[in-house]
């Protein structure tokens, strides 16, 4: 005999507990829109679940076991919120998997079967029962006669090309790569992702001081001489693949080290002698040995961008591609920081810089147009700069900030659609859509076994994705229910263009004061009421 409990994605359902949520089982979204739900179970003796779905609405539907992943280190103790589920390293659900098999259940343990409705059907009513063991229970989804517009954030979750060749033990940008690779862009870009982090050279991030992460580098480098020459033969076969899969804007790795600026990237290449007519391939020519000030690697950059540009021109991308300084630099950064964004701005005409910064002096005297803040730093930047960007990470954790922490309740992932919307937001970024390393990159981890990174951060940080069988990518529950987020987002950017905005703030802060990055009603029931009162104003309008 089976026990169930119906649920919206917004539930995490644990092994050892019966969910406290009101039961769920209607559930509404605008044409085009993925909708996601639960079916929580329980069962009195150990037995193999068989899951069947029917009804009009299953040929829409695709099914997926929640599974369980070890936390070592779930938060940061004191210095996190109370807004956590848990905070004791344990099991956390996360992990959907494909439910074309029957799970094993065992008896007085809970368990979750994931259903994604996802369809190009019109508008109208779609039943849908799902049945385990023969036993029954029905949902009901709603598509309203409305289309979900068209996603104008640029949304970047930065994919480390480093994770896909480590875990599948193949060479990086050789042909079982590639193919693997594709499978993994596909996915990122099927979530919202439409911003893609392109690794130009290895990617100086998150990496440990005199230290490396496995080379991942696109463009190909030759010097003779004084002069260097560069192979731009993987970075055009890069865009053609991002281009077929929809991309539609690009941001060319870091051209300097984290937290500082003060080095180069590893930079690999070929040195030619021209009187001996010999070569050594794949010296590595730059690197944290770099002085990011000296001379030849300013004047690489030089050559290096005279180059890039009209190849980017070529490609037809270069007016869809953004330039970085250094990741995270901090105030007493500024003045390295001026120098190195002056001199790019210089040798990259036209091509827009963003940087993940959260000082708004560094905007306040010119070193960048675009910065993108954390989401608990938003103050002085609202208002003041054009284009309003955010993002979150290991330290967003202490306020009530949205972030995706396993231990923390879905409505702190999806409330950031609702902040991105009230603010607008141009952009959001967030660094681990698959860094499947320790903290510094120091060894390659099992995502499926170490979720903190190595004990470096709160488990959900560093990926949303798990690599499956045969190259095929297997989604977090996070992912899922930050694409919902993304999906308030449209829909409200809907609504405004029928009522206006004002009108569209009204109804999301019907009843409270405010929604703020920090200050929101701490709930799933209150986050599904809000799209509730959405959906049924653009039926109205």
């Amino acid at each position: 005999m089976l026990e169930f409990v119906p649920l919206s994605s917004l539930e995490k359902v644990f092994s050892d507990e019966r969910p406290a949520a009101k039961p769920t089982q209607r559930f509404s979204g605008l044409v085009g829109e993925v909708i996601s739900f639960q079916l929580a179970f329980r069962s009195d003796c150990d037995t193999d679940i068989v899951p069947q779905i029917t009804g009009p609405g299953a040929v829409c539907c695709t099914a997926f076991w929640v599974e369980e992943i070890p936390s070592g280190n779930p938060c940061y103790g004191d210095d996190s919120d109370e807004h956590f589920l848990r905070r004791t390293p344990g099991l956390y659900p996360d992990l959907l998997r494909p439910a074309t098999a029957p799970m094993q259940a065992k008896a007085g343990l809970w368990h979750s079967l994931w259903v994604e409705f996802n369809c190009d059907c019109g508008a109208g009513d779609y039943d849908v029962t799902v049945s385990l063991n023969g036993q029954t229970q029905d949902f009901s989804i709603t598509k309203i006669p409305a289309e979900l517009p068209a996603q104008t954030l640029l949304y970047t979750n930065w994919f480390h090309c480093d994770a896909p060749a480590n875990y599948y033990g193949v060479e990086a940008f050789g042909e079982e790569y590639w193919a693997i690779l594709e499978k993994h862009l596909q996915c990122a870009y099927d979530h919202g992702v439409n911003f893609i982090l392109t690794p130009l050279f290895t990617p100086p991030l998150d990496t440990q001081i005199n230290g490396e992460r496995l080379t991942t580098q696109l463009v190909g480098v030759t010097k003779t001489g004084d002069s260097y020459s560069f192979d731009f033969t993987l970075l055009e076969r890069w865009f053609k693949l991002c281009e077929g899969i929809g991309f539609v804007a690009y941001e060319l790795s870091h051209l300097y080290t984290q937290w500082g600026a003060a080095h180069a990237p590893k930079i690999l290449y070929d040195a030619y002698d021209s009187e001996s007519r010999s070569g050594e391939p794949h010296r590595r020519c730059f690197g944290w040995e770099t002085d990011a000030d000296g001379p030849e690697y300013m004047d690489f950059l030089a050559q290096f961008a005279a180059a890039l540009l009209p190849f980017l021109e070529q490609q037809g991308v270069k007016e869809r591609c953004y330039i970085h300084v250094s990741d995270e630099p901090s105030l007493p950064h500024l003045e390295t920081y001026a120098r190195h964004s002056a001199f790019l701005k210089k040798i990259f005409p036209g091509l827009p810089m963003i940087d993940a910064l959260s000082d708004y002096a560094f905007y306040e005297h010119g070193h960048i147009e675009r910065p993108i803040p954390a989401n608990d730093h938003m103050e002085p930047f609202i208002g003041n700069v054009p284009e309003l960007w955010t993002y979150y990470c290991c330290s967003q954790c202490r306020s009530g900030e949205s972030n995706r922490f396993f231990a923390m309740p879905s409505w702190r992932n999806r409330v950031i659609g609702l902040q991105l919307w009230k603010f607008r937001c141009v952009g959001f970024l967030h660094w681990g859509f698959n860094f499947w390393n320790s903290q510094f990159s120091i060894a390659p981890i099992d995502p499926f076994k170490v979720s903190d990174a190595g004990g470096g951060f709160a488990s959900g940080d560093s990926y949303v994705i798990y690599p499956g069988e045969n190259g095929e990518p297997l989604c977090s529950l996070r992912l899922k229910v930050f694409r919902e987020a993304l999906q308030d987002l449209q829909a409200l950017q809907l609504l405004e263009q029928r009522i206006g905005y004002d009108a569209t703030l009204a109804i999301v802060e019907q009843g409270i004061d405010a929604v703020t990055f920090t200050e929101y009603p701490r709930s799933a029931e209150w986050l599904l009421e809000v799209r509730e009162r959405v959906n049924k104003a653009l039926c109205q309008s």
